[in-house]
């Protein structure tokens, strides 16, 4: 499966972050045709307790890198990628991978 990973620097104000990203984010992410599953992780720390620069991490799973292309570069995920500069002004990362396992 090919995934999105969006990292989202500590915000300024987490509570405006997080009241924006659930009532106006999410509902243009849920807009997305061809996402498998959609997975959210609040940052706490880092390891051994230490502060992350992280508040949030946000993985979108698709079927191929083809159907990842398709639905990112839809009206619907470009709204969504356009959505960032509202409220993820402390900056983010974004990385494409495809799941391995070695197990």
């Amino acid at each position: 499966m090919f995934k999105v990973t969006v990292l989202y620097n500590n915000p300024e104000d987490k509570t405006a972050f997080d009241k924006y990203y659930k009532e106006k984010h999410m509902p243009l992410v849920n807009q997305i045709e061809g996402i498998s599953r959609i997975e959210l992780t609040e940052i706490i720390r880092g390891p051994g307790g230490t502060a992350s620069d992280h508040h949030l991490m946000a993985e979108l799973y698709f079927t191929s890198e083809e159907q990842m292309n398709e639905s990112m570069s839809s009206p619907e995920g470009q709204a969504t990628v356009d959505d960032l500069a509202h409220f993820a002004t402390s900056g983010v990362t974004i990385l494409i991978g495809n799941t391995v396992s070695y197990v």
